[in-house]
């Protein structure tokens, strides 16, 4: 979360409004990539695990996981939103003496 406010002041080059911008701006991002990458994570082993499940008990299982993965992709959303407004309070600033 530190490399994010070393980024956004090297980026910014002394303004404060450009550096808090580059901050959430940066955050954000970052966690958009993670959501999509643990999104995809959990996709892909629910659907192996839905289709190691069916080969062993040919019945309908599908209605369920649908469910299931939208619960694990709610809870990855509220984990990856509270890792970045920790990593934007962190790195805001209000005064221009730390950039």
């Amino acid at each position: 979360m530190q490399r994010i406010g070393i980024t956004a002041s090297k980026m910014s080059k002394g303004s404060l409004f450009n550096y808090n911008l580059y901050v959430i701006l940066i955050a954000c991002l970052l966690s958009l990539f993670i959501f999509l990458i643990c999104g995809f994570s959990i996709l892909l082993i629910i659907f192996l695990v839905s289709l190691i499940l069916h080969a062993l008990k040919p019945a309908d299982f599908h209605a369920g996981w649908v469910h299931m993965f939208r619960i694990c992709l709610i809870v990855l959303a509220l984990v990856v939103g509270i890792f970045n407004l920790v990593a934007i309070i962190r790195n805001i600033q209000f005064t221009k003496n730390k950039i």
